[in-house]
């Protein structure tokens, strides 16, 4: 015991952070085929939501009312996806949070 063998260090080596981009952006979750599906996605509910914001007059509104639901909707949920995706997000919450969600 004199010799300082009972005394180890008790602090472990701080671990070097990985480098990551200044916005927190990252593709890595979404490799392949994911990502243009991804973004395609986005980009034509978008259109069909302006497509819906032309029309002017309707004689029956109601299918006109379930195509901007539907449109809005799928925009602003594959907005949601790449969001989670392609940012520190998906670190953050976790895997199997996400999945859940």
């Amino acid at each position: 015991m004199e010799n300082g063998a009972v005394y180890n260090e008790t602090t472990e080596p701080e671990a070097k952070r990985p480098c990551r981009s200044p916005l927190g952006c990252t593709l890595q979750h979404l490799q392949g085929w994911r990502l243009p599906v991804k973004g395609a996605q986005a980009m034509l509910s978008f259109v069909a939501v302006i497509c819906e914001e032309i029309v002017e007059e309707c004689i029956r509104c109601g299918g006109l009312y379930f195509f901007e639901f539907t449109s809005c909707s799928a925009f602003f949920l594959s907005l949601l996806i790449l969001c989670v995706y392609c940012t520190d997000v998906y670190e953050t919450l976790g895997k199997d949070k996400v999945e859940k969600l």
